[in-house]
């Protein structure tokens, strides 16, 4: 007959250590993969430098044409988790609005720009920074006359914090028509 001797105590030793050291793997564990975890959900696909190049027409502005007289108010902010630089157009009095869509193609390495008013129109833009301008112009095109046209923007940021912005529509690569020109002041 065979007599198999228990010890308790040992046995007890033995499952505080296996407590202790499933508690210590778990600690590893959340240590190493919850920093793992947060950063997948707080990445920023849009926070590069490049993703930045617009920021200075951020804002609440009041935009006055070059007599002074204001032209309308517009709100530019950062959109769609900092992706989409978004503009709310509204004219002075009220009757023409626009929106447009500004963001940086990273595939196509420009900035581009979709507007839409509601008059039905709209426009894309492409183009880079250059110094303190954002520089954008559409595809050639042709008028009614079947002369090729573009539409070049020109966004300036000014020492002051304003922004000029410049529309020029050019026909025949020289005939310059400027079909905007506002100061875009902080609205306070």
């Amino acid at each position: 007959m065979l007599i198999l001797a228990f010890d308790y105590q040992s046995f007890n030793n033995f499952k505080i250590i296996q407590s202790i050291t499933m508690r210590s793997i778990l600690f590893i564990l959340s240590l190493v993969l919850i920093p793992n975890l947060n950063a997948q959900t707080n990445s920023c696909n849009c926070c590069t430098e490049k993703h930045e190049e617009f920021d200075f027409w951020i804002g609440e502005w009041t935009v006055t044409n070059p007599k002074g007289i204001v032209a309308g108010s517009n709100r530019i902010e950062k959109v769609q988790d900092n992706c989409v630089l978004q503009e709310n157009w509204t004219s002075a009095k009220g009757n023409f609005t626009g929106t447009s869509n500004n963001f940086y193609n990273s595939k196509a390495k420009q900035w581009e720009q979709l507007w839409i008013d509601n008059q039905g129109q709209s426009l894309h833009l492409k183009g880079n920074r250059v110094g303190n301008q954002m520089i954008l112009q559409s595809d050639e095109a042709m008028n009614k006359e079947g002369k090729p046209y573009i539409h070049r923007i020109t966004w300036t940021k000014n020492d002051d914090g304003t922004v000029r912005q410049y529309w020029e529509t050019i026909t025949n690569g020289k005939e310059v028509i400027v079909a905007f020109d506002g100061l875009y002041k902080k609205t306070e």
